[in-house]
């Protein structure tokens, strides 16, 4: 049975904890003990009603103030599939939450409020699904009970969304009239709403099909560790563990140690403790060399026919996570997957208008949730590839030197000579 990661996003009060809830409640995926809890906490239960979203807002202030703050993942299954939900915060100045929640998710179901139609956090949330290339884009539009499920409420909503998908270049987009609170169109088809001719929401995602195809031509594998046990019966044992990022490694390849650049083979390749032939992403294995060389944390292992670019210099987008706003000419640590370097922004080139989605003036501060095209130059050369190329390779976050707070999260666009 396959696994399909997704988040919920959207404005305040856009009910993404109370989708998540009816999901949950709906699908009988809610224990009876946990029904007996929810229904003492929940703030509706003198009207009988039992208050869904509690089952995602699990800080005190969530529940006092009735809102989402961190993010919150939630599991479930179906006959059909698993399923592991984050549930993301919609305040603006929680943005960096919803963007940790997005970095693996496969699906993202972004919720518009039938009332208010498409508002500026639509458009962030949008253009931070369009930057993650995340495959699959929903949007539900909820509340339709409160417009009275009107069809032309509905198709004016999903004309001004397909013009900011146009504008982002986001490739699949499904419209889901739906109303969390009162299960339409969640798990069963709703006879509110006889003008959709769709799938219920829950359908839709046990059958959307996943991009599960793997890069299996550039070979990238970044060392996490190196196991040295030293030990009498393993005197000479040397084997680089890690998760291979993309591409196939077979015994015997010619391959490249970067950034030094030395030349080797692979000796031996093991999969769980076994000896293997060969091993692909995303496998984690353990890589014997032929040579002894100097390789640490870090370091990446190639094939000698596929080298890629090994750079100090980096254009990138970023999204700023820190109250702190980020100045040109600051220093901050740049890691990349296992890999920390020291790093000054160089330039600040533009910022992206969540509004207009139009480039801006950039100025010489980048504040809290503001994207921004910036140079970066760093201390030690890194091996990246550009997002659009290969996305395992591409992404990394900045760290503040004082605090090592994260206060970006990063995607290599251009690697400079």
């Amino acid at each position: 049975m396959d696994l399909l990661r997704f988040i919920t996003a959207g404005s305040v009060d856009d009910g993404k904890s109370t989708l998540i809830g009816r999901l949950l409640y709906d699908s009988k995926n809610i224990l009876s003990d946990q029904l007996e809890q929810l229904a003492k906490q929940s703030v509706n239960k003198n009207a009988g009603e039992i208050d869904l979203a509690l089952l995602t807002d699990g800080l005190r202030a969530e529940r006092e103030q009735g809102i989402t703050i961190d993010v919150a993942y939630r599991y479930f299954s179906t006959p059909k599939r698993k399923f592991i939900i984050a549930d993301a915060p919609g305040h603006v100045q929680y943005t960096r939450n919803m963007i940790t929640g997005a970095s693996n998710a496969e699906l993202i179901i972004i919720l518009i409020d039938a009332r208010q139609g498409v508002v500026e956090q639509t458009r962030r949330h949008s253009i931070i699904a369009s930057l993650l290339k995340i495959p699959h884009v929903v949007v539900a539009i909820n509340k339709m009970d409160l417009v009275g499920y009107s069809q032309d409420v509905f198709n004016n909503i999903v004309i001004d969304y397909q013009e900011v998908a146009k504008q982002l270049g986001l490739g699949s987009v499904d419209f889901f009239p739906i109303s969390a609170l009162e299960g339409d169109n969640i798990v069963d088809r709703s006879l509110q709403t006889p003008w959709y001719e769709g799938p219920a929401l829950l359908e839709f995602l046990e059958d959307v099909e996943l991009d599960t195809n793997e890069d299996l031509v550039n070979t990238r594998f970044q060392v996490q560790y190196v196991i040295r046990p030293q030990s009498p019966e393993l005197h000479d044992y040397r084997g680089y563990a890690g998760r291979i990022q993309s591409g196939i490694y077979k015994k015997g390849d010619e391959v490249v140690v970067l950034p030094a650049g030395i030349s080797t083979q692979i000796s031996k390749l093991e999969i769980a403790g076994q000896e293997a032939e060969e091993a692909f992403a995303p496998q984690s294995v353990v890589i014997h060399l032929a040579d002894d060389i100097d390789i640490s944390r870090g370091d990446t292992i190639v094939r000698k026919d596929n080298v890629p670019a090994i750079s100090n210099s980096f254009d990138v987008l970023l999204c700023w996570l820190d109250d702190k706003p980020m100045v040109k000419g600051n220093k901050y640590y740049l890691q990349h997957r296992s890999r920390t370097v020291r790093a000054v922004v160089k330039e600040i080139y533009y910022k992206l208008d969540v509004n207009t989605l139009q480039q801006q003036d950039a100025t010489d501060t980048v504040k809290l949730n503001e994207v921004v095209r910036v140079s970066l130059k760093t201390a030690s050369p890194v091996v990246a590839d550009p997002f659009d190329q290969l996305p395992s390779n591409a992404s990394a976050i900045l760290i503040d030197e004082t605090s090592n707070s994260t206060v970006a999260a990063v995607l290599i666009q251009n690697i400079n000579a």
